[in-house]
């Protein structure tokens, strides 16, 4: 499916817009001291249902300057920029993720997931969505937890989201594939991981985004600035392959 050729449109005065979703290796926890300095001034973030200029904190879910976890540097800026510098487009990020979230709270019906649709049709007003970055699933590796159950509750949130907002291209990334030991994660972010790319298989304009090698912070459990950074430019590279830009 070619995203342009079937009317997705772009150019100079149409801003293509990208919601992000997720917890909080979406939403950011890079040193803000580390960000990306941001030069073009074709990179929006939503805020108030309108656009302003990007800069870091793009999804400020958390306290910015205080609090063990507080919000910092995500993969929106590096995404932003490669789409931008390839289509030479406005491209707007839509910041919806929440930290420490499970899957059962983005669920059709919860909050979150009623938040995200909202929030994208204030953005459909003045851009075009164009995909979802989906990175959630640490809070869903406690022991216990059933990776097959994850599997289908992301499957359901998945569908029901693209029928909502439109079937857009639809990007999930991999877990981290080391955590620190003191985060009780283990090795079930394997099997998550796992899960995730059976679902990439089962839907139509889908795929994952690795995470192999990406930089860790300390805390073991979230992605650095620079971690961040690549990551958002192989989203950024996997969503081109999936709109089929050339």
């Amino acid at each position: 499916m070619n995203f342009f050729k079937d009317g997705m449109g772009k150019g100079a005065d149409t801003v293509l817009s990208f919601l992000m979703i997720g917890q909080s290796n979406m939403a950011g926890r890079g040193a803000l001291s580390e960000a990306p300095v941001v030069q073009s001034g074709k990179l929006r973030m939503l805020r108030m249902g309108r656009w302003q200029r990007l800069e870091e904190p793009v999804n400020p879910d958390r306290p910015i300057l205080t609090g063990k976890y507080s919000s910092g540097v995500s993969m929106a800026s590096t995404f932003a920029d490669t789409v931008s510098l390839a289509l030479d487009a406005t491209v707007g990020m839509i910041p919806c993720a929440d930290g420490g979230t499970r899957i059962e709270q983005w669920m059709p019906g919860e909050i979150l997931f009623d938040h995200a649709v909202m929030t994208t049709g204030l953005a459909g007003r003045t851009s075009r969505l164009s995909g979802i970055l989906w990175h959630q699933g640490e809070s869903n590796c406690r022991v216990g937890d059933d990776p097959l159950l994850y599997e289908e509750d992301l499957t359901r949130m998945l569908t029901a989201l693209r029928e909502r907002v439109g079937m857009v291209p639809l990007l999930l990334g991999e877990l981290a594939y080391r955590y620190g030991a003191d985060t009780g994660i283990g090795e079930r972010n394997l099997e998550i991981n796992k899960a995730i790319h059976r679902v990439a298989a089962s839907l139509p304009l889908c795929a994952v985004v690795s995470s192999e090698g990406l930089s860790m912070k300390p805390d073991g459990l979230h992605f650095d600035a620079a971690g961040q950074a690549e990551f958002g430019r192989r989203y950024a590279a996997r969503w081109l392959e999936l709109a089929e830009v050339r």
